[in-house]
């Protein structure tokens, strides 16, 4: 495993912003079927946290013409890691602002990573406090298990798609203080890697996106805690219509209980059931996958992640779900770059204009 002095100056993943072209649709999945409270409406927003979420909003949902990821925030584990956080980038030459206007959080400083994705660093960040009807009995539990779906604890974790994996998992090594627990790799390139700020198995991965898109999202994780409500979630999206990509079944990677369902505005979301291996080994080594060996890193149950999607559809996508899954109904293991490459190009990619890529104009 990557040797960092910085360890645990990142504490954990704060908050994710997600981009949807039916933004009521996205918060009833969110609210409906998950159990996340409303705490905030904002212009074309809307904030939400799970039941044992900290601060004011985990999640935020933007009206926006395409999905994606408007941006993501990790929280320090001191004002004075995040000054030291910040430094490390500067002096990497990684380009950022300082702002101070999300609802719920204070002093931020916001950057593109090496592939282009819209990342943020903050400390500051207003606890929730509960109304006296959502006070939770349970001490530790900011406020109480709601009534609704099957209510997921808190956001988890973080997948993203990029060009080129080894230079965003290089970033977070290096100005983070992530370490790389493990990664798949194809020959010389590195084809995933899940990296941790604390003894969790990732907070954040990066896949290789095989359409060779920049800045993308993979998933945003939320957290249950129990595979059982993985079995239980399933069962409630098949009566409903959800589509769900794959799962449940138990990555080898992380040992962690998935199952991927794809929400209303078209952004992958994962339901992690337990959360799998934990790394308390303080100089554990990277444990490294080849491709020969996927199938049993992405599901131990047998459960097949199509290829079809899992390694080609991140948000913003040029195509709707169906048109993506028809465009590459015939990829996988093996399949020629050049395919991949010719089915992208039969596409209209408008995504460069769109406020829902990573660092497009507003």
């Amino acid at each position: 495993m990557s040797e960092n002095t910085d360890r645990f100056e990142i504490a954990h993943l704060a908050r994710v912003e997600l981009f949807s072209p039916k933004p009521q649709e996205t918060e009833d999945f969110f609210t409906r079927f998950l159990g996340m409270y409303v705490t905030q409406r904002e212009g074309q927003s809307v904030y939400l946290r799970g039941y044992e979420d900290p601060y004011q909003w985990s999640l935020k949902i933007t009206e926006s013409d395409q999905a994606g990821m408007g941006h993501a925030a990790l929280r320090t584990s001191s004002p004075e890691a995040l000054e030291r956080r910040v430094k490390s980038l500067k002096d990497g030459n990684v380009d950022g602002r300082w702002s101070e206007d999300q609802f719920g959080f204070g002093k931020t400083f916001e950057y593109h990573s090496a592939d282009g994705h819209n990342l943020s660093l903050v400390w500051e960040a207003e606890k929730y406090v509960a109304p006296e009807e959502l006070r939770s009995k349970i001490l530790s539990r900011p406020s109480k298990k709601p009534l609704s779906g099957i209510p997921v604890k808190r956001i988890d974790h973080l997948n993203l798609m990029a060009s080129n994996v080894t230079s965003v998992k290089n970033e977070f090594e290096r100005h983070l203080g992530f370490r790389t627990t493990e990664r798949v790799v194809d020959g010389d390139e590195e084809i995933g890697a899940w990296m941790s700020s604390n003894i969790l198995g990732h907070e954040v991965a990066c896949m290789r996106d095989m359409t060779g898109g920049r800045g993308k999202l993979h998933h945003v994780a939320f957290y249950y805690g129990t595979g059982q409500h993985n079995m239980d979630a399933a069962e409630m999206f098949r009566d409903y219509d959800v589509q769900i990509e794959a799962g449940p079944d138990v990555h080898g990677i992380t040992q962690g209980q998935f199952l991927y369902v794809f929400e209303p505005g078209g952004n992958r979301i994962e339901l992690f059931g337990e959360a799998g291996y934990l790394h308390l080994d303080p100089d554990a080594q990277t444990k490294t996958w080849q491709m020969s060996d996927i199938d049993t890193g992405l599901a131990i149950g047998g459960a097949k992640l199509p290829w079809e999607t899992y390694f080609t559809y991140g948000t913003p996508s040029p195509l709707s779900l169906d048109q993506h899954i028809e465009q590459f109904a015939h990829f996988g293991p093996g399949a020629e770059p050049a395919a991949v490459a010719e089915a992208v190009e039969e596409t209209p990619i408008e995504i460069d204009h769109s406020r829902a890529v990573a660092g497009a104009p507003a």
